[in-house]
């Protein structure tokens, strides 16, 4: 793809850092409104986590790096050792606003590791870090949608689950990069998404975010996916994750596992798309994941119209493990691993 391929399909931008202050597109309100929220504070930026004001493994952690730079304004240190100190407490509370995703304790480790080898300009490199945690972040989706891509036969149909655009990461996206990078390459021909309940991030987020593009997507309820398999009309599932464990088990949006279960039945093709900071090496397999749980009350109703009946239990947990016998290949900013497992993850990642 050019620079101006580029351009075209890479205009949202969910994290605006404005020097005194993060502003977050505020995705609940999304598509009917594009308001922003000014987060001026670590405290702040930790409830838009919680809240999914931002949402997206890679965007929380970019959120969560310029959160420990917020944090720094109420602290004096005299280096970057005495300031990792003072602002662990903050650092805790951003990690406890989203458990699951990898890529939130990722940008706190790094965050940390440039505070301890700072000196008295530690303001400065924590600035910095953060700042190319999202710069790295975009080179990353560009590169992945790249190599993803060339991997889909011209013509192919494929269907995409939650959203793993622009609004979840720097720019571009991980999965709906892969898709954007087919797209204007002629290799992808359609474009499904599934609606994503409870929260319906497919519905108002990737099908508003494509459309934008000028990508024209087909939105589907999720209890739809395996009927479209048996028609033939995809070729493969492209999605994204918020973990990926040392033997090639990833945590994705619920829903996932059930997809790659019936695209194994109907000889659909399963690709995983996420960066590399969201690789966890340290997490031998899936089993071993904590799953977000959130409100039961969110399935209660919908766009604030209660559907179900007073007094009535619920589940609802946010993540699925997807065991990596279903996945065709994993994709990130390094390279494809196809038929993942453990020795294939330990090959790209030692």
């Amino acid at each position: 793809m050019t620079e101006l391929d580029f351009d075209r399909y890479d205009r949202i931008r969910p994290i605006r850092w404005t020097g005194d202050a993060l502003e977050l597109l505020d995705q609940r309100k999304l598509p009917f409104a594009t308001e922003y929220v000014r987060c001026e504070s670590s405290d702040a930026v930790g409830e838009a986590i919680h809240a999914l004001t931002v949402r997206g493994a890679p965007a929380i952690g970019i959120a969560a790096a310029w959160g420990v730079v917020l944090a720094a304004r109420s602290i004096e240190a005299v280096d970057g050792a005495e300031a990792a100190r003072k602002l662990e407490p903050a650092m805790q509370r951003l990690h406890a606003a989203r458990p699951t995703a990898v890529n939130l304790a990722w940008a706190l480790v790094r965050m940390n590791r440039a505070l301890g080898a700072a000196g008295p300009d530690w303001r400065e490199v924590i600035e910095s870090e953060a700042t190319a945690i999202a710069t790295e972040d975009l080179a990353a989706n560009r590169r992945m949608g790249a190599l993803g891509a060339a991997m889909i036969e011209p013509g192919s149909g494929v269907l995409t689950h939650c959203n793993t655009g622009s609004l979840a990461t720097a720019g571009f996206g991980t999965a709906l990069g892969v898709i954007r990078a087919g797209v204007a390459q002629g290799r992808i021909d359609a474009v499904f998404a599934g609606e994503t309940r409870p929260w319906l991030q497919g519905s108002r987020l990737t099908v508003w975010e494509l459309q934008q593009d000028g990508i024209s997507p087909t939105l589907i309820a999720d209890s739809a996916a395996a009927h479209l398999m048996k028609s033939g009309k995809v070729q493969w599932v492209v999605v994204g994750a918020d973990r990926i464990c040392a033997n090639g088990d990833t945590a994705n949006k619920i829903g996932t596992y059930q997809l790659a279960i019936a695209a194994r039945h109907h000889g659909v093709k399963f690709m995983v798309a996420a960066p590399s900071s969201t690789v966890d090496m340290e997490t031998a397999s899936g089993e071993w994941i904590h799953i977000e749980e959130r409100d039961p009350g969110e399935l209660f109703a919908i766009g604030g119209v209660r559907t179900a009946a007073e007094e009535i239990g619920a589940w609802n947990p946010v993540f699925d493990v997807t065991p990596h016998q279903l996945i065709d290949a994993i994709v990130t900013e390094r390279g494809v691993i196809e038929h993942p497992d453990e020795a294939a993850m330990r090959a790209a990642f030692a």
